[in-house]
């Protein structure tokens, strides 16, 4: 279910042949396995998945995204100051076996981070968070408290016989006493009263996505800063669902009161700029309903953003 990297995906304009302050990431990016990633590297890792978003009813096609996020970010310049970037490779979803695909992008997640490289997961519907999450409780270990911000429109606490994109939450708050949560972008037209309840019983923390388009960030940025000091360790999961869907238009189940970039550009500036945070996953980007590649271009930008600002 793992498919190492390809060179394929990364190619793009040359400014210069040797200048490495012209280069762009095709020109940076190396291609290592997840077992001999180096040191203070960046890892992008793949995960091809769409059981998740199908069992709760949802469109195919998260599964490209991967590849597709590669060759645009591969276009980008490299401003990670002579950080390494890793391609570790894929993990893919086969004959419906989601958790089994969970568990192995966990295995890879914690190779990552045994190496002391910085784990970049795309995804995937947002699934693939469970594979984080799991890869990183793993790794830091059963007593460690782990704090998950995750930026999205939906709580994905629901109610299901089978694990699906929209239960993960539900899934960690209620086996991992030592996890919490806190979500940014909230709509109340995108969950029931039904989800709030929940989210209350279950101890999540969230910010409504109101709150961040009409108010100074700086009291948001309060609630970002109060979570991570309560958790020794945090991990950032952006689902693109969150943004409005006038920028995100492959996105099918995205609000049009959903997020500006600009807003989630700051926000992820200052989740990623502490020193707590581990590891970032992106999800539900569906090339083949995008329009012109506009929600794909989007997610790459977002990930160079990240890497940039990230501690």
């Amino acid at each position: 279910m793992y498919k190492l990297p390809r060179k394929h995906f990364w190619h793009g304009p040359i400014d210069s042949e040797s200048d490495r302050d012209s280069f762009r990431f095709h020109q940076s990016v190396e291609f290592v396995s997840s077992i001999e990633a180096p040191k203070g590297s960046f890892s992008i890792l793949g995960f091809e998945c769409d059981e998740g978003v199908q069992r709760s009813g949802g469109q195919a096609g998260a599964a490209e995204a991967p590849d597709q996020i590669r060759s645009q970010l591969a276009q980008l310049p490299d401003h990670l100051g002579g950080r390494p970037l890793i391609d570790s490779g894929t993990v893919m979803q086969k004959d419906g076996k989601m958790e089994k695909a969970q568990r192995e992008l966990g295995e890879h997640v914690s190779n990552l981070l045994r190496c002391g490289s910085t784990p970049i997961i795309l995804g995937g519907g947002h699934e693939t968070t469970y594979g984080h999450y799991w890869g990183s409780r793993r790794f830091f270990g059963a007593d460690a408290k782990i704090g998950i911000i995750s930026i999205d429109s939906n709580f994905d606490l629901q109610e299901s016989d089978r694990p699906h994109a929209g239960t993960m939450f539900k899934q960690i708050l209620e086996s991992d006493d030592n996890a919490g949560y806190l979500v940014l972008g909230v709509q109340p037209l995108g969950n029931t009263r039904a989800t709030f309840n929940q989210a209350d019983k279950l101890g999540a923390q969230y910010v409504l996505a109101e709150d961040l388009a009409l108010r100074d960030l700086q009291s948001t940025q309060n609630v970002i800063d109060a979570f991570c000091d309560k958790h020794d360790h945090i991990i950032v999961s952006f689902c693109m669902e969150s943004l409005s869907s006038f920028h995100a238009p492959s996105i099918v189940d995205a609000s049009p009161f959903g997020l500006e970039p600009v807003v989630v550009r700051q926000l992820l500036w200052h989740i990623v700029a502490n020193p707590k945070v581990q590891s970032f996953d992106i999800s539900d980007v569906n090339p083949t309903i995008d329009e012109n590649g506009k929600t794909t271009k989007l997610a790459a930008y977002l990930v160079a953003e990240v890497m940039a600002a990230f501690n």
